[in-house]
């Protein structure tokens, strides 16, 4: 009996599966749509391909779920959207594969969990010359990693489906900007889609006035803009956007990416409701106030050793990457190696904690998210004042996220908890690259800035993700992205309900 009902559980986690994997399927007949518009046969065949094993194994995966069992609880739900990232990053990784570009599945892989994740750190081989298309999925992947893979399921497959709600905040998101998870889903693509056409317009503006064609800057733009809003980090030329040398383009990409790391409630509500809740919003005051520390820091570095010597070298390559480090998003104006070799240790510090720290939660961003930040040292504050205040005296703590709220206990816990996992994690990512350190000269600091880029979703390198490293440091990486997007518990779940199913066979 009990190995019946497990088995019905894995069925039931396998058809949400099916849906996420069904949308991929779909969701590459846009690459493969832009090969064949720019004449890549053989792109466009690896496309077909992978269109055509990712439907199979959806509809396959939709078949094993017993009818009218299609409801999930809050185990199943969590499972069911931990394990779609790592089937989806299977899936995912076929016409990279093929491509040619990446020298083992396992580095395919690697960079499509590095977009799923917004993370931007890659494996891939003469990035120069891929082709289109693969640039193009490259980039949609993500897009779509950012708003997520469930709400792109919920978004188009999905209607008035049971435990839909469970399934969603298993991919750590738990927003309502309508009453609807279904609704809420579409909203989120509602926005993400109207700042494309923007954004786009806006980049490709920039990118012709810099002197590129038409049909090059039109691409380029919406690769560029896609990374930009999903805090992804992801470009289509090598030295990322140092290769463009525009001021204004720098300028475009930092507010995107900037705008991009709020929270969707946050951007629902300055649309429908306050501009106010801009500068009210716990997530926007937190970010504004560790963004100051960090830049001053790094800043003062920077300046203090004669690095960057000019203001406009300062802000270019100083702020830009302290910004983009902050916002998870990776863009890059200098070189990989600059930040170890150049960088002081104050400045790696203050870039490193940024890079930890992240964005605004249920966003596109990583990190511990601001709200964590700020519920963390509103909890101290109250503590302190407990302890001023008269022993009679009841003291509480208030925040506001679109709303007034008062801070619980519970809130307080669970973020300081989520910190903690965030930091146990880094440092157990630092300890494994660390073992292979004395064979590749790779440096503490260095280490400990690539382990952060990594956990923390970001994509700023110090040189030491390549082709290269070592097929464990790859898999540990994964595993961090993975977790750090997530968020935990849903992986956690996931471990959990796999080792009860087969303890108790």
């Amino acid at each position: 009996m009990i190995r019946r009902a497990k088995l019905r559980e894995f069925r039931v986690v396998l058809y949400y599966v099916g849906l996420v994997v069904l949308s991929l399927a779909g969701l590459m007949l846009i690459p493969l749509f832009t090969a064949l518009v720019r004449a890549e046969w053989g792109v466009a065949v690896d496309f077909i391909i992978s269109a055509g094993i990712a439907a199979t194994i959806g509809f396959l995966l939709l078949l094993q779920s017993p009818p009218g069992s299609k409801d999930l609880s809050w185990t199943l739900g969590m499972a069911a959207a931990a394990l779609s990232w790592l089937v989806g990053m299977l899936v995912a990784a076929v016409p990279y594969y093929l491509s040619g570009h990446w020298g083992s599945y396992l580095d395919a892989c690697f960079d499509v969990m590095s977009g799923f994740t917004t993370t931007g750190l890659v494996l891939v081989q003469d990035l120069d010359h891929l082709a289109d298309g693969v640039n193009m999925w490259r980039h949609l992947i993500t897009w779509l990693g950012g708003q997520g893979m469930v709400v792109l399921a919920l978004t188009f497959f999905v209607r008035g489906l049971p435990g839909a709600f469970k399934w969603y905040v298993g991919e750590a998101k738990d927003e309502r900007l309508r009453p609807n998870v279904i609704h809420t889903a579409r909203a989120i693509w509602y926005i993400s889609v109207t700042y494309l056409v923007v954004g786009t317009v806006v980049l490709w503006t920039v990118l012709m006035a810099e002197g590129l064609p038409p049909d090059r800057g039109l691409l380029h733009s919406i690769w560029l803009f896609m990374a930009a809003w999903s805090t992804g980090g992801f470009a289509p030329m090598s030295q990322n956007i140092l290769y463009y040398h525009s001021l204004a383009l720098e300028i475009a990409t930092m507010v995107f990416f900037i705008i991009g790391s709020f929270n969707f409630n946050l951007h629902w509500a300055v649309w429908r409701q306050d501009p106010r809740e801009i500068y009210r919003n716990l997530e926007t005051v937190t970010f504004l106030t560790t963004t100051t520390l960090f830049t001053a820091l790094a800043s003062w570095e920077l300046a203090r050793t004669g690095v960057y010597p000019t203001a406009v070298t300062l802000f270019r390559k100083g702020y830009y990457s302290l910004i983009s480090a902050h916002t998870t998003t990776g863009f890059m104006t200098t070189y990989a190696r600059q930040f170890a070799l150049e960088w002081g240790p104050l400045a790696m510090v203050a870039i490193t904690a940024a890079m930890l720290f992240g964005g605004s939660a249920s966003s596109t961003a990583g990190g511990f998210k601001a709200v964590r930040v700020g519920l963390a040292a509103k909890s101290i504050l109250a503590d302190i004042r407990k302890y001023l205040a008269p022993e009679s005296a009841v003291v509480s703590e208030k925040f506001h996220m679109t709303r007034d709220a008062v801070l619980e206990d519970r809130l307080s816990r669970t973020a300081l908890t989520i910190i903690v996992l965030y930091v146990l994690a880094w440092a157990s990512l630092v300890a494994v690259t660390s073992v292979y350190a004395p064979r590749y000269g790779w440096s503490m600091p260095a280490m400990m800035f690539e382990a952060a880029s990594a956990m923390g979703n970001v994509g700023l390198s110090a040189g030491i993700t390549q082709p290269a490293m070592p097929a464990v440091v790859k898999v540990a990486y994964i595993s961090g992205m993975w977790l750090g997007r997530l968020e935990f518990f849903s992986i956690f779940v996931l471990i959990g309900w796999l080792v009860r199913g087969w303890t108790s066979r």
